[in-house]
Order: structure tokens, then sequence, then C-alpha cells
């Protein structure tokens, strides 16, 4: 199961991407292979996500609480 990261940076991904919001990632080994993450962002209309340069995120952990929450958010 993926992680979660925080939005650093969305130059020319205003209307997809929040700085400061936290986003799922989905693991991908290919897209990361190229420095790059898949996660859902906030449309939220393509459940595989979608891919954006890992420079624009920070890794992030959370308690699970929060991870749960943000797993189950928009099902």
């Amino acid at each position: 199961m993926g992680g979660f990261v925080i939005c650093i940076a969305n130059k020319s991904n205003r209307a997809s991407l929040v700085i400061g919001r936290v986003y799922r990632t989905i693991p991908d080994a290919e897209a990361e292979a190229r420095n790059m993450l898949r996660n859902v962002d906030e449309d939220k209309s393509e459940p595989d996500g979608y891919l954006y340069p890992a420079s624009m995120f920070a890794p992030v952990e959370l308690p699970e609480v929060a991870k749960q929450a943000l797993r189950t958010a928009g099902d």
C-alpha cells in the first residue's frame, strides 16, 4: 500500500494540487525510477492516480488514524 506526501510545489498543476495538502501515493516502481510519484490528486477522477514529479512533494509520516481517514476519503 502507498504512503503519504505533502505538496510543496504546484507550478503548472494549480488546479490539481494544493500546496500544503497531504496526498496518498500509489506504489509504482517504474515511475519512481524516473523520479515521479503516482498519487491521487484533487479531482480523484482517476482511481489509478496521476504521475507528478517527485520534487513537488515531501514524504510525511502520519498517525494511523489519519492514514485510515485519508485512505477511505472519497470512497
